[in-house]
């Protein structure tokens, strides 16, 4: 997802004239002397103004009691908004069509729109996990990264691929994502449907159990049968305890296990039958 092009200008113009005036306050770029020459200069340049401004932002506050743009009362709110920005290094972890999913240093989960770009024409989804240093800013009920990415040129092993995936799944099955960081737009207008009553499994994974007891191998059929209908069964078994209210995870973990061993028997079955 991606902002209209009507709210990429104006994205722009509030954020470009707040970083003029942090520019102005802290002489970043000496040499720049216009706000007309602060537009032409470079990406790395802008991140050191936008830095300066979020490592200092008193000046958030400043600029709205100034209003040296002229803004009006509306696109004040909005830079107000900005106060809430997290400033951090970014894995962003996957992209949805809804928005990319950035986990920041705490392990909090974002879902983040695109400015003018989505995401995914930006970020190559083969390349995930990425590492990004990013500021994140809320605009219209939303949570937009402020333009200015700068990914690291790193890549991860499979633990921590694994880990990250587990702290989005995590977030996503506890409705954890966060997708906005305007506490007046969450309150006012983001009305959340009812929490759905979680599924009643019983019946159908008992009808499952029934079934799964009748698969037998022995003798006459292929060898493949027999671990086969053990790990149906076992599966069955640990969804049953899954789906236990309170689930015992001692009881979980025994039956994981016994999985574990059932694909083992399988793996040296098929090695050495077929």
């Amino acid at each position: 997802m991606k902002l209209s092009p009507a709210d990429v200008d104006l994205f722009m113009k509030l954020t470009l004239q707040l970083q003029w005036y942090a520019q102005k306050q802290g002489q970043v770029l000496p040499k720049v002397k216009s706000f007309a020459a602060y537009t032409t200069t470079s990406m790395r340049e802008k991140v050191e103004v936008r830095d300066y401004l979020f490592n200092h932002s008193e000046l958030i506050d400043q600029f709205i009691q100034e209003n040296p743009a002229d803004f009006t009362q509306e696109e004040l709110a909005i830079v107000s908004g900005w106060k809430t920005f997290v400033k951090d290094k970014f894995y962003v972890e996957r992209l949805l069509k809804k928005h990319g999913i950035f986990i920041d240093s705490k392990e909090n989960v974002y879902g983040i729109s695109g400015l003018s770009d989505e995401l995914s024409d930006m970020i190559d989804r083969r390349n995930l996990p990425l590492c990004a240093q990013a500021v994140l800013l809320p605009f219209k009920g939303r949570i937009v990264h402020d333009g200015l990415l700068g990914f690291y040129n790193v890549s991860f092993g499979s633990g921590i691929r694994s880990s990250l995936k587990e702290i989005y799944l995590i977030a996503k099955d506890n409705d954890a994502i966060i997708e906005t960081l305007d506490p007046s737009f969450d309150s006012a207008k983001a009305k959340k449907a009812p929490a759905k009553a979680a599924q009643d499994w019983t019946l159908l994974l008992d009808e499952m159990t029934s079934i799964a007891k009748k698969l037998r191998g022995g003798s006459g059929q292929p060898a493949l049968y027999s671990p086969i209908f053990s790990l149906v069964r076992a599966s069955v078994e640990l969804a049953q305890s899954a789906t236990e209210e309170p689930p015992d995870m001692d009881k979980l973990a025994k039956k994981a296990r016994r999985i574990d061993t059932l694909l083992d028997q399988l793996d040296r079955t098929i090695g050495r039958d077929y």
